[in-house]
């Protein structure tokens, strides 16, 4: 029960209710100075230390620990008299054991403040929110090892106003450093600082491809490939988007409503304007009162938007009886809901009247396929074909053949999907697939590929290199956590402290 106390010659143990206190003391063994180092037995005189120790059958255990004041037997030694510590069970000016500090340390390093302070009272050794705080604050910080693959990313401190770099050993994972700020100037201070680096995996950041130019111009810049499947997902979503009157082809006939109406009557406006000569997206802008990324978005539209909305019902009772009233009503268009009513009852229906009436003027008796939007077909262009239920292959390849610049858009994902598997000859064939989408009227995919030509030697290095920063990606998950813990009521310092922990 107290071998944790074999370092102490125990004298007694006392259950004294809800505390169990044991009489101790420390073993007549000579012991070195701390600063000459030479042994001595000879005894000055005697102190008490009253420490606790891990809890046990839910009790506090408080140790009460009898210690030598031992003289030094070196004449003018620095330390004539020196108090003898406990190593590995106690250390000096401590209340706790070190084996109880340590268990209340691995507590505080999970939960911080007072989320520890309120679990270490039901485990039986109380702290207060301020102590888990000094305790969470003395846990060292491992010595800082600079890799040869570093992953650097950001996150938000405060969304859209203050945002810090993480800066992390991309092949293991471990935390490297925390920067205070997303400046191009701190990354790279903090590079010239510890060189060494060799590659960095990062994001498309314009300001972190410029830090790491200036302050290692020979390392390897790896753009993160998922970045380069996120980026072209927006861009596809946005191409669907413009080719959104296809879906009429492919979606039930239904009455558009106000949102509708303003897209038609601005694609209009714009393309007036434009047919005009005021070639000018700002001067457009400027006259009917839109911002000029809501101008440009119009321009590229070859045909007015209709786009529409998904109905989402819930299950309802109707939902077994569908196929008999859809029946009826197409062989009896004037068949009554009263009789419609009788015949489903009779068939077991248990709902109500008006239950019914809702169901067919909502039209679900009648629609076979609910709407597309364009995200839904976004989201079908961008799943692997082995992942497509039966239905949804069906309605990707209905969709394909509604507009040639669909089935190029389909074809083009494919083909850029296999580009992320990281081999030696994907930079090649990035160049072919650059110029197919430039043959191709895509704009949106062209605005992409603008994009990969400006940091190209970066998305070379991610499509033909192993490395990546999904791991950053994971530690700022991790951080995200950390930062609901603390509610926003520590300071970075503390921040950092956390993340860097082990």
């Amino acid at each position: 029960m107290f071998s944790g106390l074999s370092a102490l010659v125990i004298e007694e143990v006392v259950d004294d209710g809800e505390v169990i206190r044991v009489a101790a003391r420390t073993r007549d063994v000579p012991l070195a100075c701390p600063v000459c180092r030479v042994l001595t037995g000879k005894v000055h005189g005697y102190h008490r230390r009253t420490v606790a120790d891990v809890p046990v059958d839910g009790r506090k255990v408080v140790v009460h620990v009898r210690v030598r004041r031992l003289v030094c037997r070196v004449l003018g030694c620095r330390r004539q008299t020196f108090r003898e510590q406990v190593p590995g069970l106690m250390e000096r000016l401590q209340r706790r054991t070190t084996r109880l500090t340590g268990q209340v340390s691995a507590v505080v390093k999970e939960l911080c403040g007072r989320a520890a302070a309120r679990l270490t009272r039901s485990l039986a050794v109380p702290v207060s929110f301020a102590t888990a705080l000094r305790l969470l604050r003395r846990i060292p910080i491992p010595a800082v090892r600079i890799p040869r693959v570093v992953g650097v990313d950001d996150f938000a401190l405060r969304r859209r106003h203050r945002y810090a770099t993480i800066i992390i050993d991309a092949e293991t994972g471990e935390r490297i450093d925390v920067l205070p700020d997303c400046e191009a100037a701190s990354l790279e201070a903090w590079l010239l600082e510890h060189p060494g680096v060799e590659i960095v995996c990062r994001d498309g950041s314009a300001t972190y491809a410029e830090a790491i130019r200036r302050a290692i111009p020979d390392a390897v810049q790896v753009s993160d490939r998922w970045h380069l499947w996120r980026n072209l997902c927006d861009k596809v979503l946005a191409e669907v988007r413009a080719h959104a009157p296809c879906w009429a082809t492919a979606n039930p006939p239904r009455p558009g409503g106000v949102h509708e109406q303003t897209t038609r009557e601005r694609w209009h406006k714009v393309h007036d304007l434009l047919g005009r000569g005021v070639g000018l997206l700002e001067e457009c802008s400027r006259r009917l009162d839109l911002a000029l990324n809501t101008v440009k978005r119009y321009s590229r539209i070859p045909e007015p938007s209709a786009e529409r909305l998904a109905p989402r019902y819930r299950s309802t009772l109707v939902d077994p009886y569908r196929e008999h009233l859809r029946t009826r009503r197409a062989a009896e268009p004037s068949v009554a809901v009263t009789q419609l009513f009788r015949e489903i009852k009779a068939q077991g229906y248990t709902g109500s009247h008006n239950l019914l009436v809702r169901y067919l003027t909502q039209g679900r008796a009648e629609g076979n396929r609910p709407v597309t939007t364009p995200r839904h077909a976004t989201r079908l262009l961008l799943t692997h074909p082995e992942h497509l239920r039966t239905k949804d292959t069906a309605l990707l390849a209905t969709l394909a053949t509604a507009r040639p610049e669909m089935a190029q858009l389909w074809l083009l994902i494919g083909e850029f999907t296999h580009l992320l598997t990281p081999a030696k000859s994907n930079d090649a064939r990035l160049t072919e697939w650059i110029n197919d989408v430039r043959a191709a009227g895509l704009p949106h995919l062209h605005s992409f590929c603008n994009g990969l030509e400006l940091d190209r030697a970066a998305v070379n290095a991610g499509l033909t290199l192993p490395h990546h920063n999904g791991r950053t990606e994971g530690v700022n998950t991790r951080t995200k956590r950390i930062m609901r813990q603390m509610h926003g009521r520590a300071g970075f310092d503390l921040l950092r402290h956390r993340i860097l922990l082990p």
